[in-house]
This record gives C-alpha cells, sequence and structure tokens, in this order.
C-alpha cells in the first residue's frame, strides 16, 4: 500500500497525524499546505460510526488521483478508520501538498468531494449497541454494482 494513504483501526490520532504531515511539507519545502479532518457528529441518536472498507479498489482509487494530482505539482495524503469511530472522532483526513496555493486550492474541494462519491467505504450507524448500515447516506459506486 502507498505510504500516502493510511487506514487506522477506530478514532484518527489526528494530532500525530496532523504533526507527520506538516513536517512532510516542511520537509519537501511545500509552501501550501491544506489540511481537511472529518469528526464523527453526534446526532440522530448515534454512538458513533463504523467503516468497511475494500482495500484493494481504495488503493487504485488514491492512486489514480495521487496521478492526477502529481499533473499539477500536489501531492496527497489520505488516512481512513477501520471499524468503528465514536462520536467526536475522526475517521477521514487529508493532506493536500504543493508549492503553490493555486494548485492546491483547485485539487483540495475536488479531491474529498470525489472521495464521498467515489471511495469504497461503507459508513454504518452505531446506535442502541447495533451497526446499520447507512444506505440513505451512500453513494452508487461505478461499475461496482454495489447500490444499484
Amino acid at each position: 500500500m502507498t505510504t500516502n494513504l493510511e487506514i487506522y483501526q477506530g478514532g484518527l490520532d489526528t494530532q500525530k497525524i496532523y504533526q507527520n504531515w506538516l513536517n512532510f511539507g516542511a520537509d519537501n519545502n511545500f509552501g501550501a499546505n491544506s489540511f481537511f479532518i472529518g469528526l464523527v457528529r453526534e446526532e440522530n441518536g448515534i454512538s458513533g460510526l463504523s467503516f468497511d472498507i475494500y482495500e484493494p479498489l481504495l488503493i487504485n482509487w488514491f492512486k489514480a488521483w495521487s496521478k492526477k494530482a502529481l499533473e499539477k505539482e500536489v501531492y496527497l495524503k489520505m488516512a481512513h478508520s477501520l471499524g468503528d469511530v465514536k462520536n467526536h472522532q475522526s475517521s477521514y483526513m487529508a493532506g493536500i501538498f504543493s508549492p503553490q496555493r493555486k494548485a492546491n486550492l483547485e485539487i483540495f474541494e475536488e479531491f474529498i468531494e470525489d472521495f464521498k462519491h467515489h471511495a469504497p467505504i461503507w459508513k454504518y450507524d452505531l446506535k442502541n449497541g447495533k451497526r446499520i448500515y447507512a444506505k440513505e447516506r451512500s453513494h452508487k459506486l461505478p461499475f461496482s454494482g454495489i447500490l444499484a
């Protein structure tokens, strides 16, 4: 697996990941470093979320995005949780690095939105001790036959 894509069991240690990524940006003399941190919200009586990941597809998706970003001298990093993540913990982080801000900001929103719609990660609500598939907040993956 690429070292720029990290999968962790449970909630992310955002401070550690952020510091590692900040060091990466400094070590590579990148002047534009953008970070997105997604937190699990307390809503609809859930105690958290749970995630399944199909790693081979996720790796391919991330490699394609990395190649596209590199054409603009933008480097990507991503971390995501596998399994249960409690409310107010992070399940997703994205890091976008580049020498200049313009290319960085052009990639930022598109990468995060594409992640929400095309990354092979399935979300479940944790409610009353049960894991309930969040179908109404899921998106069909192209060519997968899932949610057809």
